[in-house]
């Protein structure tokens, strides 16, 4: 991290009341950035609303002899959120760097889940860093830079038992920012997404004390940091941290098996090369939907 600054930089971070959304806007606000702290205040499962959280950040920044405005409005709506972007352009005339962070957690397995549970994670997961993203967009693309890191979980990448509504909106998160990533390259609109492992109130509900203990959202800090930072050149990727262990995720997809297009393709064809259509040795990535198709068409000859 030696040498990477905010200077005259501003940053928006949600659900940075407390955890990891904390970390973050001290590291940044530490760094030279100046902080909308943003957070609603509600309990861990979406209840209620509270200043006092985002408040609290906004007085250490200060107290260290930062600068940083409080936000407390929801991410989970349209109109909100775009208050929450606007904080920044009043305060501080722009937006440089967006932190996707504000979740909540309303677990149950599949069958004793209610809609509106799953409802409910969906619209502060993934419509909140939608619309969220949405409305820094444009500033980002005007000025000609922008960084976002949007936040995902190993319950969307890996699934996770009596998750399924948080693994489905996190696992949005990750498609939200590849498509992000692509729309915002020409203008240096750098758009990354972070798997974290930290103890804060949504894992304490999860994971087991003396876990929680070991793995402080401090050590998830550093990498959204540089990814949020001038020397970050990657665009949608998928970065783990959580308890000293830093990491790449990715999508691969295997070599595959090709059959002849211009003749019948049967099931039992199919279920003869399953041994080899599942094997990921040899496999690659894709920069993209189009790159995926036309690496697939290519191989029947009619790209």
């Amino acid at each position: 991290m030696a040498g990477i600054r905010f200077d005259g930089r501003v940053a928006v971070v949600t659900g940075a009341g407390g955890g990891l959304g904390r970390a973050y806007a001290l590291l940044m606000a530490g760094r030279g950035a100046k902080v909308v702290v943003n957070d609603l205040g509600g309990t861990f499962d979406g209840g209620g609303a509270d200043s006092t959280p985002a408040q609290k950040v906004v007085d250490e920044i200060k107290a260290a002899g930062g600068e940083a405005a409080a936000n407390y409005d929801s991410v989970a709506d349209w109109e909100s959120a775009q208050k929450i972007i606007q904080t920044a352009m009043d305060h501080y005339g722009r937006i440089d760097i967006l932190i996707n962070n504000a979740g909540i957690l309303r677990d149950k397995s599949l069958i004793k889940m209610e809609i509106e549970d799953y409802r409910k994670i969906m619209s502060v997961h993934l419509d909140g860093t939608f619309f969220c993203t949405k409305a820094a967009f444009p500033h980002m693309r005007e000025q000609g830079y922008g960084r976002i890191v949007s936040t995902a979980s190993a319950a969307g990448v890996y699934g996770n038992f009596g998750q399924t509504n948080y693994g489905a909106a996190k696992m949005g998160i990750v498609g939200l920012m590849s498509c992000v990533s692509q729309e915002g390259a020409k203008y240096s609109v750098l758009a990354n997404t972070i798997v974290p492992s930290a103890g804060t109130r949504l894992t304490a509900t999860v994971l087991p004390m003396e876990i929680i203990e070991k793995v402080r959202p401090e050590y998830v800090a550093p990498i959204v940091a540089w990814m949020c930072s001038e020397q970050c050149t990657v665009s949608g990727k998928i970065f783990t941290a959580g308890g000293g262990y830093f990491s790449r995720a990715a999508v691969v997809e295997g070599p595959g098996v090709f059959f002849n297009p211009d003749q019948e393709i049967t099931v039992e064809m199919v279920v003869d090369k399953l041994d080899q259509l599942m094997k990921l040795e040899g496999g690659q990535e894709f920069a993209s939907a189009m790159e995926q198709t036309a690496y697939a068409l290519s191989k029947m000859n009619v790209w």
